[in-house]
């Protein structure tokens, strides 16, 4: 009696593995990620220069997380051709207050009437900021379907069923260069996810990280498109 209980728990198990293995494999292909640029001119920047990334709306009631912000901020001034990034917070400081929320503008397109106030561009050349970014978007989840049950019971219990969502995680940086004094262009990520949650007794989560993917993705980019090396 104990050999054919443990045989089938050992199925059991076997089954849970082979089941989880083959839907990672699965998952494997099921995020993709787009990353695109549009670019106006030549660009580059010294060493003795900077960029600032800001968050504007992407639509009304909906701001870009400060933490994909931050994300992106850390991965361009990281590593080899790291590119130096101006605290986004004491750049709205020297610029109060026309870049404080109630005031800042929305985009590039809202800059050269900006920068002919008195002051603005003394400001922007003590500051050693060669470009600002402003980077838009969201991650939204598109679909989801499945369903997962679980129970407890005197000798033991479990989840079976499998549950599934997608996620779309879409943004994009748009570049101003200061010295040229236009739009350098138009950086954009566009990644699709699909997460699964299959359960033979044990839920196994495999979850695809659309944000995170999009995040370096962007910022990659982003690094490429100001040091005018073409895509990496």
């Amino acid at each position: 009696m104990m050999h054919h209980q443990q045989a089938g728990r050992l199925q059991t198990t076997i089954q849970t593995i082979v089941l989880s293995t083959t839907l990672l494999i699965m998952l494997n292909g099921c995020m993709t990620t787009r990353v695109e640029e549009t670019k106006n001119g030549a660009t580059g920047i010294l060493s003795t220069e900077s960029i600032v990334i800001l968050e504007a709306s992407y639509h009304a009631g909906n701001e870009t997380e400060d933490e994909f912000v931050d994300c992106v901020s850390d991965r361009v001034q990281k590593g080899r051709g790291g590119i130096n990034v101006y605290p986004d917070e004491k750049f709205v400081d020297i610029m109060f207050p026309w870049f404080e929320p109630r005031t800042m503008p929305r985009g590039p397109e809202a800059l050269p009437a900006l920068f002919q106030r008195t002051g603005l561009t003394e400001r922007l050349e003590t500051s050693g900021v060669r470009y600002i970014i402003w980077v838009t978007g969201d991650t939204e989840k598109s679909a989801s379907g499945g369903s997962l049950s679980c129970a407890i019971a005197p000798g033991g219990g479990g989840c079976f069923g499998l549950a599934w969502w997608e996620d779309d995680s879409k943004y994009k940086a748009a570049v101003w260069d200061i010295r040229a004094g236009k739009s350098a262009g138009v950086v954009s990520a566009d990644v699709h996810g699909t997460s699964v949650i299959p359960a033979i007794i044990i839920p196994v989560p495999l979850i695809a990280r659309t944000k995170s993917a999009a995040c370096k993705g962007l910022a990659k980019e982003l690094r490429a498109f100001i040091a005018d090396e073409g895509p990496l």
